[in-house]
Parts: structure tokens; C-alpha cells; sequence
């Protein structure tokens, strides 16, 4: 897998191997989407790879953080950000939910928060409640969730809206914000 936009455009990413990464085209319809991240604080949950991490500090986001339980995904993550030059990087190997609720406690706060959790656990809804009570989303910042197309994610969780949803073959990205 390369990554597909900004200053590393065509840089080589390692894969760990039984994970499902998010596609290309996907990849590339999300920063599409998102435009100038410039300077923004980002949050990779469910990391995997790291590539959607990585592909926001090609993009110039200020700061990128990960977070990944599996230990080889780690490893693999820090390898990737290592051959790119960032050893300063956050990854945080833990429990998602525990991450949020950590992150929450100190004070910390992302303009995008972006969530790919395994299809078929219900990871995106509990993640999407867990972001609700422990409120890491700055106040104009976007929560994306790439989740399965037949798994329906609530219209609202806490302050969170849903206002966008763009499908891709099973693939479907869930664009939340908080409410005004």
C-alpha cells in the first residue's frame, strides 16, 4: 500500500497481515473530503496500519495520534512513521475505549477523529457512544466512521450529529459533528 496524497505521495506503507485496511479509493474520497487539514489535530482509532494516520501528516496535519490494541499493528505503525521520520508520533497501545476515556482525562482534544473499528463487533455504535460521554471532539472538529454498510449507526449519540454518509461498494463513511 502507498501513500496516495501530499509530501509522501508514493511512499511504500507495511500492511501487518489479517487486517482489513481502508482502500485506496477510500482513503482518497476522505481527503477529498476533508481538504486542507493543515495544522489540525488528528486521532486515528482502530489504526491498523497507521495509513490514514499517515496520510494526514502528508497532508500537513499538526499532529497525529494512534490508537491500536494489537501488538504487531504497533509495531507496524511505528516502523511506518520511523521510515517516514516521525519518531515523535503518539501510539497509544491500548483498548480503544480505554484510549478515549484517557485522552479525555487529559484534557486532550482533535479536530478530526477518525474511527475504523473491525466489521461485525459493534465497535462502531460502542465507539460512537464512548466519544458522546467523553467529549475529545474540539468543538467545529468532524468524527468520520468507516464501518460496514449494513451496520446503521445512530442519526445522533449525545451532542454528536450525524449529517453525512458517503457509501463505498460495503464501505460506508459516517460524518459526525457536534451540535450547535
Amino acid at each position: 500500500m502507498k501513500v496516495i496524497t501530499g509530501k509522501y505521495k508514493g511512499r511504500v506503507i507495511r500492511m501487518p497481515k489479517g487486517i482489513r485496511p481502508t482502500q485506496q479509493k477510500v482513503r482518497k474520497a476522505l481527503f477529498d473530503i476533508l481538504g486542507d487539514i493543515k495544522g489540525v489535530g488528528f486521532l486515528e482509532l482502530f489504526a491498523g496500519s497507521g495509513a490514514i494516520g499517515i496520510e494526514a501528516l502528508s497532508k500537513g496535519a499538526r499532529e497525529v495520534v494512534f490508537v491500536e490494541r494489537d501488538k504487531r499493528c504497533v509495531s507496524i505503525i511505528k516502523k511506518n512513521l520511523s521510515l517516514l521520520g516521525y519518531l515523535s508520533c503518539k501510539v497509544i497501545s491500548t483498548d480503544v475505549l480505554k484510549a478515549i476515556q484517557r485522552l479525555n482525562k487529559e484534557g486532550r482534544s482533535f479536530e478530526v477523529i477518525f474511527s475504523d473499528p473491525p466489521y461485525y463487533q459493534d465497535l462502531a455504535k460502542k465507539t460512537l457512544q464512548t466519544l458522546s460521554i467523553y467529549d475529545i471532539l474540539a468543538p467545529n472538529g468532524l468524527l468520520i466512521i468507516e464501518h460496514f454498510n449494513k451496520e446503521i449507526l445512530p442519526d445522533q449519540a449525545g451532542d454528536l450529529r450525524l449529517f453525512k454518509q458517503n457509501r463505498y461498494g460495503d464501505t460506508l463513511l459516517s460524518f459526525y459533528k457536534k451540535s450547535l
